[in-house]
């Protein structure tokens, strides 16, 4: 049976495009229909163009007709989260706060996407300013895992999780400041990858925590996420945290790099709270790596006990800054009921964020007031660094690690929405490569007894995205897992 146009990927799709045997414009509306057959269900976008997504796919058959073809990705339609900016495109983080704002330019990631002509389809659904792990926060509705429609895609990138699962575009950018591009990915059975820190230029990214925050792909293979990756990383001298260092050719890299490799099992990440089908598939999973002639050894990071209160400090205490602009005098929701200039502000800000946004102003404030900041933020950033020395002593040993993405699958709408804490667990395995500034993967390993995806995730190290790759390729291609779609 062949597969639909809008379930294949980005490397099959391109060379169909070069070949002559589909264009831009039959690919893009066949996404097109498919995004107005499912959005209903799955609520994945914000907003979508579609006379300018088609325009774009014209301008890429155009270029085609000449000769002029600008590479894998031209002509194939991309999904961006509503926290990166498209010039002329809303700009929301899914907030009331700038429920009516358009960005005036393109985030680097943005112009380097057009540069490689792709056609830009449609603002993602995702957490308010990114902060969440279901897409609940979001201010115009959750999204929908398209595996189960009564349970969560994940967060906060989960609307290009479900977008990308439910064959609404053929990839995807997220962003991932503890797990919101790995979680999701693992959630909707896609490949998620969180790039080093500083690999990916942040500008025009709408920020969250920017110590933290890291713009990545979602794809429905390795293959596909190297393409992604290739062409969005790179030095961008907007971005003061952007790393001057040499960006490989991903793709022809995987296809060249083979094993063994050492890799590591974190004795932590293997403990209470994990789901006994989601242990058994990623333990199956580092069998195979073993039976590949792969050396495989337990591997502790001691403090990893301590990432999530690290992480919920120093993210909040970023958030807390970052958000302050939004102040209902400059651009976003200004009160309609303000009498005065404090009312702007207070009745402004009130109307316009949610709950979960409000929260982490609130404790991120206060782990930055006077007499608290020594307490707290500077204990907290103390810590961090000792949780980044735990995963570098481990690659002393070790290649890579392999853990679980999350110890659940996706869980209902609304099962923890009530207790933010058991939300925050949720990303237990996730949080601690952002706070030590590493790259990790998300990709299937298999599927509950219930139809639920399972992710495996692999960590690497730094700037050796090609390497973690290539053994996240190892895997993939002798399994089945990426020929799987949801029955929607």
């Amino acid at each position: 049976m062949s597969v639909p146009l809008h379930f294949q990927t980005v490397a099959e799709l391109s060379a169909q495009l070069a070949s002559g045997k589909i264009s831009s414009c039959e690919l893009t509306r066949a996404v097109l229909a498919r995004t107005r057959v499912i959005e209903p269900q799955v609520h994945a976008f914000n907003s979508f163009d579609e006379a300018d997504s088609l325009a774009q796919a014209a301008a890429s058959d155009a270029r085609r007709t000449t000769g002029r073809s600008l590479g894998p990705l031209d002509g194939i339609p991309v999904g961006l989260k509503d926290v990166i900016s498209v010039a002329g495109q809303p700009l929301t983080a899914s907030s009331k706060m700038l429920a009516n704002f358009v960005s005036p330019y393109d985030a680097t990631v943005t112009e380097k996407l057009k540069a490689a002509g792709a056609v830009l389809h449609g603002r993602l659904n995702c957490d308010e300013f990114a902060m969440g792990s279901s897409t609940e926060n979001s201010a115009f509705g959750p999204a929908h895992n398209p595996w189960d429609l009564t349970r969560t895609p994940g967060g906060s990138s989960g609307g290009s999780a479900a977008a990308l699962a439910s064959g609404s575009a053929i990839a995807t950018l997220g962003s991932d400041t503890g797990g919101s591009i790995r979680q999701p990915a693992a959630f909707c059975g896609l490949v998620g990858l969180k790039p080093t820190y500083g690999l990916v230029s942040r500008y025009g990214l709408i920020a969250y925590a920017s110590s933290l925050d890291q713009i990545g792909p979602f794809a429905r293979t390795v293959e596909d996420a190297a393409i992604m990756l290739g062409i969005i990383a790179g030095h961008d001298p907007r971005d003061s945290t952007s790393f001057k260092t040499q960006v490989p050719d991903y793709r022809a890299e995987i296809k060249t790099r083979r094993g063994p490799w050492k890799l590591g099992v974190p004795k932590e990440y293997f403990g209470a709270g994990l789901d006994p089908e989601v242990g058994a598939a990623v333990e199956k999973a580092v069998g195979f790596y073993k039976s590949q002639g792969c050396e495989i050894r337990e591997v502790s990071l001691p403090h990893t006990q301590y990432c999530l209160d690290t992480y919920y400090i120093i993210a909040t205490a970023e958030a807390s800054s970052n958000l302050a602009r939004y102040d209902g005098i400059r651009y976003g929701h200004r009160s309609k009921e303000a009498k005065d200039v404090l009312d702007v502000y207070q009745k402004s800000r009130a109307e316009g964020f949610g709950d979960e946004v409000k929260r982490r102003i609130i404790l991120g404030t206060y782990v930055l007031s006077s007499g608290y900041y020594d307490a707290f933020y500077l204990r907290a950033q103390k810590v961090r660094t000792l949780i980044r020395r735990d995963f570098l002593n481990a690659y002393r040993e070790v290649d890579a690690l392999i853990t679980p993405t999350s110890p659940i699958p996706a869980f209902k709408l609304g099962e923890k929405s009530a207790d933010p804490l058991a939300m925050y667990l949720c990303d237990v395995y996730t949080i601690g490569v952002n706070l030590a500034g590493l790259p990790a993967l998300s990709l299937p390993c298999g599927f509950t007894a219930g139809g639920l995806p399972i992710g495996l995730q692999l960590i690497g190290q730094p700037f050796r995205e090609a390497d973690l790759l290539a053994v996240a390729q190892a895997y993939e291609e002798a399994h089945e897992w990426k020929l799987k779609y949801p029955a929607l």
